[in-house]
């Protein structure tokens, strides 16, 4: 029988986040304690959760830290920066050797790196988590990336994997690797979330403003596409919002919605991160950008009557829309495809270069259930790597490779016809030029490594022999050996 006089438990910060995982180990049957800097915040929770489950409430962080039994396991659940600085170390002056504060927020993983060698000298664990799946996944079953060492995972694994969400009875939560691994794989997982997202908006786009459809009819598409390779949760969920009709105004919610996204910073993270690495990861760099350009609408206004060139439609280039969408669907996988085999590309050239050792596999098994990215689809990378753990690219695996030239030339009519009806479609372009660069044999690097010599005197690399190489540009262009 679970002893309900102290917690197993505890999570600071009672935001929705916070409030609905701490819910969430309670229906778990764990004695949960909570805190948060506002009293009347707890009390608040109290009042709406108590029944649920067993909560042991404080008013201050010493008594938060003395309701839990050892080793204390504490959830940080608050806004990620300074507020998570100041009470990490509110709590490891009030912890003791062997104790464990775990941060559940959207950390860069630099300061968790940072803050894991602060903590780690006092004699505490310090695990940054990754969280995935929104406030119902938080209630309902996230996906859970933590990082931290072997032995707090011994420790916080079983509840983590307890409140996680379940796929053919597998919890998808597994210990990622050591200091910042949890939160790297973490921001990269959004950094494909930006991806996914962009990739379906420009499928909408074209649906609506190429094809002519309507949103009630771009939702039927949507839900049609869930049956087959498409199937995930932001298919599902573009459905629904497609179909979502304005209480107030009668008109498809999403002609009332403001054509402005925002953004927490974790795509950007990603893409510096990959810069860092020397990763290419141009689907979610266009989609980053997207947003940024989304946002800039005094200048999007300002820019409104630039001239477009000559246009056209798809009636004038005879092309049928039936086949259009069929088009658009081979594109979109295609072009999801690349963007989860870029992000699979910087997961491991992280782990790399800081020794995390994470594992792919393990990532799409915990991804496959509630998470944002969720899809069918991950079960074609478990299999992909469970059949070649050192495969170049996923795009080099049996099934990526058979499915994107299957795709290939609706892919290229599609990124045509856009650019001649003047649509913009960033991540299905720049996805397509990508996968065209991987395939070339020769790329135009070398006139740029040319260049480079003649200005900078950089030297060169030959094809016929090895060494680096200078030609004399200002002299008489005799090449000598670097």
């Amino acid at each position: 029988m679970t002893d309900t006089s102290q917690a197993q438990i505890g999570v600071i910060g009672l935001a929705v986040m916070g409030s609905n995982l701490a819910r969430n180990f309670a229906h778990h049957g764990h004695t949960v304690a909570v805190y948060n800097r506002t009293a009347a915040k707890t009390q608040d929770f109290m009042g709406m959760y108590a029944s649920e489950g067993t909560f042991l409430p404080a008013e201050s962080i010493e008594e938060f830290v003395a309701s839990l039994e050892r080793p204390r396991r504490a959830i940080i659940m608050v806004q990620a920066g300074a507020a998570t600085d100041a009470v990490i170390n509110q709590l490891a002056d009030a912890m003791e050797e062997g104790d464990i504060i775990v941060d559940g927020g959207n950390a860069l993983y630099t300061d968790t790196v940072r803050r894991e060698k602060e903590i780690s000298a006092r004699g505490l664990h310090f695990v940054g988590t990754g969280i995935s799946g929104g406030e119902e996944g938080a209630l309902n079953g996230p996906s859970i990336m933590p990082g931290g060492t072997a032995e707090s995972y011994a420790s916080l694994g079983p509840l983590l994997e307890d409140i996680s969400a379940k796929v053919d009875g597998a919890p998808c939560c597994t210990h990622i690797g050591p200091d910042g691994a949890g939160h790297f794989v973490k921001m990269v997982h959004n950094g494909i979330e930006y991806a996914d997202m962009q990739v379906i908006g420009e499928a909408y786009h074209l649906l609506r403003y190429a094809a002519g459809l309507e949103p009630a009819q771009i939702a039927e598409i949507f839900t049609e596409w869930t049956k087959g390779d498409l199937n995930s949760y932001l298919i599902e969920i573009t459905a629904e919002v497609l179909a979502q009709v304005d209480a107030a105004t009668g008109a498809p919610l999403i002609d009332v919605i403001v054509d402005s996204a925002g953004q927490k910073g974790t795509g950007r993270w990603t893409v510096k991160a990959a810069l860092d690495l020397g990763i290419p990861v141009t689907g979610i760099g266009e989609a980053v950008f997207a947003r940024a350009l989304s946002g800039a609408r005094t200048q999007r206004a300002a820019a409104r009557d630039l001239p477009s060139g000559e246009l056209t439609t798809l009636a004038d280039l005879g092309i049928n829309t039936q086949d259009f969408i069929e088009d658009v669907r081979r594109a979109l996988y295609a072009s999801k495809m690349v963007a989860y085999a870029q992000g699979f590309d910087e997961i491991q050239a992280g782990s790399a270069e800081h020794g995390w050792g994470v594992d792919p596999r393990d990532l799409a098994t915990i991804w496959r259930g509630g998470c944002i990215i969720r899809a069918k689809f991950l079960n074609r990378i478990v299999d992909a790597y469970n059949d070649n753990p050192q495969v170049e690219s996923l795009l080099l695996a049996p099934y990526f490779t058979e499915e994107v030239s299957r795709s290939l030339d609706s892919w290229r009519r599609v990124v045509v016809t856009a650019t001649q009806l003047g649509l913009p479609i960033p991540v299905f372009a720049s996805s397509l030029s990508y996968y065209d660069s991987l395939r070339s044999e020769r790329l135009p690097a070398a006139l740029i490594q040319g260049q480079r010599d003649f200005f900078g005197a950089h030297s060169y690399e030959r094809t016929d022999r090895p060494g680096h190489f200078h030609t004399l540009w200002s002299e008489d262009r005799s090449e000598v050996e670097s």
